[in-house]
């Protein structure tokens, strides 16, 4: 399989590589945090020569005699090097029975800097600090973003990329697939179907599948709809699904925790006050909505929204669905105190869809910046003080400038 160095989760983690933290790296399946911890644990080496690195990874049956949380202990110990830094990493650490004893261990003895990747089920954002005693620090990881994609496929122009990106999706995995057929396979039995069945229905013991199943097509298909738990159970009740509204509300809860979808609060503008009656719920990638579902329904809007909310995380943004008197902002995005307004359209050549999408822009009153998003294949320009930016080049660069 082709790599690409994703370095700006690699500068990241090794900055934080002689922290005392566990480092716990976090993300949907097949998103590449094993391949990202053996790029890391690589740089270490060049970087170090006399560094001990001792690597555990649970999915090879090398280490089916340490999956107990002593004998794992008792390994990791025989091979410490005194007088050396000594990282550990560790691959899928859920298999190892009671591993936070372990890990929560060896935090303690202060001579191991530690990583460790795992389930998305098992290593939830929510339950980090009730795992490990000691400090955490989370690194979340995402499939490949567009600017990642475009290094994949380097032959491509921007624009063109942006369209097979918006089918292809950021799962690196499925591009050894020649077909659309073989690509959708994969996706739905190595990744979704294993994100189902092995993780979220194990760690929660769900016992209805097939309505969890049925939630997430929902979800799918009505990714950046406002919606609310009560309204989902009522259409699932209408189509004879039994879903009330506390199971559906566990549900949708579990996806989200095993970052399959995202749930994006919405923010009143004017008052300033975040409101909870309806959210948003966004896929992790745009490529499980085309492998599960086709084309049916198809809103290329939408899924270019769903790619923006997505890229807006991976770029450290606080992501919140603004509202502003009875006007809908797609996104409110905040960092380190600072706002940045967004629409999203895939189309705004007719007159009357570019008046849509930046009326509500025109209608915030403070003076942070504003911008629209569209496939407009024309360099940046402005419009009473909004930008409006190509999307395939606003998706492109990976390390933008102050938006």
């Amino acid at each position: 399989m082709k790599l690409i160095e994703r370095t700006t989760y690699l500068s990241e983690m090794l900055e934080l590589a002689d922290t005392p933290d566990i480092k716990v790296i976090t993300g949907v399946r097949r998103s590449g945090k094993s391949k990202l911890m053996e790029a890391l644990a690589q740089e270490i080496v060049e970087r170090q020569p006399d560094a001990n690195i001792i690597h555990i990874n649970y999915n090879l049956t090398d280490f089916e005699s340490i999956m107990e949380y002593r004998s794992m202990e008792a390994y990791v110990e025989e091979r410490y090097a005194p007088n050396r830094q000594n990282y550990l990493f560790i691959d899928e650490v859920q298999m190892c029975a009671s591993f936070e004893k372990a890990i929560n261990s060896l935090h303690a003895r202060e001579k191991y800097s530690i990583f460790i990747t795992g389930s998305n089920a098992f290593l939830q954002s929510s339950d980090l600090a009730t795992l490990f005693v000691g400090r955490t620090y989370e690194i979340p990881v995402y499939p490949f973003s567009f600017a990642e994609y475009l290094e994949y496929f380097p032959s491509r122009n921007i624009y063109d990329s942006l369209t097979a990106y918006i089918s292809d999706g950021g799962m690196a995995g499925s591009y050894l697939y020649r077909t659309e057929d073989q690509k959708r396979r994969y996706i739905n039995s190595e990744v979704l179907n294993a994100l189902v069945v092995r993780d979220i229905v194990s760690k929660y013991k769900l016992r209805n599948e097939q309505l969890l199943h049925a939630l997430i097509d929902y979800l799918m298909d009505n990714v950046g709809n406002l919606t609310s738990i009560r309204s989902i159970a009522d259409t699932l009740e209408s189509s004879r699904m039994k879903a009330d509204h506390k199971t559906i509300g566990k549900y949708v809860d579990a996806l989200c925790k095993a970052f399959a979808f995202y749930r994006f609060r919405r923010y009143d503008v004017r008052g300033k006050r975040y409101l909870r009656s309806e959210d948003k719920y966004y896929l992790v990638d745009q490529s499980f909505r085309f492998a599960r579902l086709g084309t049916k329904n198809m809103d290329y809007g939408r899924v270019l929204e769903n790619i923006v909310a997505m890229e807006l995380l991976r770029r450290g943004y606080e992501v919140y669905v603004g509202v502003l008197y009875k006007k809908e902002i797609d996104f409110v995005a905040i960092k380190q105190g600072e706002k940045l307004y967004i629409q999203v359209a895939n189309n705004i050549s007719e007159e009357k869809t570019f008046e849509r999408e930046v009326s509500p822009l025109l209608a915030i009153k403070d003076a942070f910046p504003k911008m629209l998003i569209a496939r407009t294949y024309q360099p940046e320009y402005q419009h009473e003080g909004i930008r409006i930016v190509d999307a395939a080049e606003w998706l492109s660069n990976p390390i933008p400038q102050k938006e």
